[in-house]
């Protein structure tokens, strides 16, 4: 079986817990032989077609022209991330849409929506993807940009199944779809109500209930994700299917404590948006130092509110108590995981949450929200509602003046999430590519 597959994130161009989720699933797949021609959003008109588990990480590429695939086989490049530099696997891609390809853009768009075969829903579906994905904003042109290339992928390329993840991805699918014939399955890793803790941007939501109305599967992250797919996007249960996530720890990471301060470091690794619910970190950073001055607290991340938490750090007179990291490459993600105690993330809304595994996966004890998805999976970690602060500053408290019991629950979470791998989700997903396909060919004979 071989599958296009479309994504916005994979190492080494990461935002968020996409990339690294999305790493641990194909190379899981390709342990049980599926072939992935993976789609990402390059400078080059390029894919990548992985076949073996190592490729995840070697990264093989086609330039789709042949004329610049022999100039690009031909070249010496003394490492892999010069060789990802020339293809353009940037961690923010640019757009390089022009416009007379935007005119191309919409046009191919709108042929999709005119076809005389097709019915009146798949007709509505794709007028409503018309009207909200039109727009001059960086993310959105980037957006008209990955999905006009997937009409060349679509039609040059051999397939038997598309797999898109999240809505930045989903008009690429559907446009494959749509050219090719082949089913489409979706996959939903979080909400625009999850990012942005609300309404968000009503155009993203189309966008969302477009690509899952018009796939033959959706995959969500969680049960929470699923519930919230069905309330907010009314999409058909029948074609829902729970596939959680899953953290798999190379044995190259060092997991032994490497302590940065003598006291307890208690720490928040994520994006530090409404999201993630930095802002209750802060007030329970505040609670816990009045208690234990000895404490240090470490938001580690960007994000939108970084500097407005920034300020709110410096009116509490946390000094340097509370510490900013900014970005983190791999390599610092793990330095900070081997020096941390305690693992606080209560998110407002978390479709899943890798982050707080890979905690775990090195002994450090975890407090997760309630709101989250990840909560369905793991036992051994405090399960808090995000809003409760003062719960929170006292679990934070009694596990500083207990550290043989923060021990003890940090090593039970370890043990408990080496047995989450992502081999057993990725067999959940070859299953629902089967029976995906099954049902197409019965439909299709």
């Amino acid at each position: 079986m071989k599958v296009l597959m479309f994504t916005w994130e994979f190492p080494p161009l990461i935002a968020g817990g996409l990339g690294m989720a999305c790493y641990g699933m194909v190379r899981s797949l390709l342990g049980l032989g599926i072939k992935v021609d993976l789609v990402l959003p390059t400078k080059e008109l390029v894919y990548f077609p992985l076949r073996e588990p190592d490729d995840v990480d070697k990264l093989p590429a086609v330039f789709l022209d042949p004329q610049k695939h022999t100039e690009y086989i031909s070249h010496k490049f003394l490492n892999i991330e010069e060789r990802l530099d020339y293809i353009g696997v940037t961690v923010r891609p640019e757009t390089y849409l022009q416009m007379g390809e935007l005119e191309q853009f919409v046009k191919a768009i709108k042929k999709e929506s005119q076809r005389e075969l097709i019915s009146q829903e798949e007709r509505e579906i794709w007028e409503e993807l018309t009207a909200h994905l039109m727009g001059e904003e960086d993310l959105f042109k980037k957006v008209q940009e990955f999905t006009l290339r997937a009409e060349r992928f679509a039609r040059e390329l051999d397939f038997d199944l598309i797999h898109a993840h999240d809505w930045l991805t989903y008009p690429a699918g559907m446009l494959a779809r749509s050219i090719s014939g082949k089913p489409l399955v979706v996959h939903i890793h979080a909400t625009e109500y999850d990012r942005a803790g609300g309404p968000g941007n009503p155009r993203v939501h189309r966008i969302e209930r477009a690509g899952m109305m018009y796939a033959d599967r959706v995959i969500a992250v969680s049960q929470y994700t699923a519930q919230r797919v069905m309330s907010h996007y009314r999409i058909d249960t029948a074609k829902i299917s729970i596939v959680h996530n899953a953290f798999s720890l190379s044995d190259e990471y060092h997991r032994t404590k490497k302590r940065i301060f003598k006291g307890p470091t208690i720490l928040f690794l994520g994006r530090i948006t409404l999201q993630k619910g930095p802002d209750y970190f802060l007030e329970m950073a505040s609670k816990v130092h009045k208690v234990h001055p000895e404490a240090h607290f470490i938001m580690a991340g960007t994000g939108d509110m970084a500097r407005e938490l920034l300020y709110k750090s410096a009116a509490k007179k946390l000094g340097n108590k509370f510490l900013f990291t900014g970005f983190l490459n791999r390599k610092q993600v793990e330095d900070i995981l081997r020096a941390s105690d305690i693992f606080v993330l209560p998110s407002v809304s978390e479709p899943f949450g890798i982050s707080p595994l890979e905690a775990m996966a090195f002994g450090v004890t975890a407090i997760i929200s309630k709101q989250s998805g990840v909560s369905e999976v793991v036992n051994h970690a405090f399960k808090i509602d995000y809003w409760d602060v003062d719960l929170m500053a006292e679990t934070v408290n009694h596990l500083i003046e207990n550290p043989e019991l923060c021990q003890k629950i940090g090593l039970e979470g370890m043990e408990e999430v080496n047995k989450i791998h992502w081999n057993d989700s990725a067999e959940k997903i070859r299953q629902i590519y089967s029976s995906t396909l099954s049902e197409y060919l019965k439909s299709n004979p």
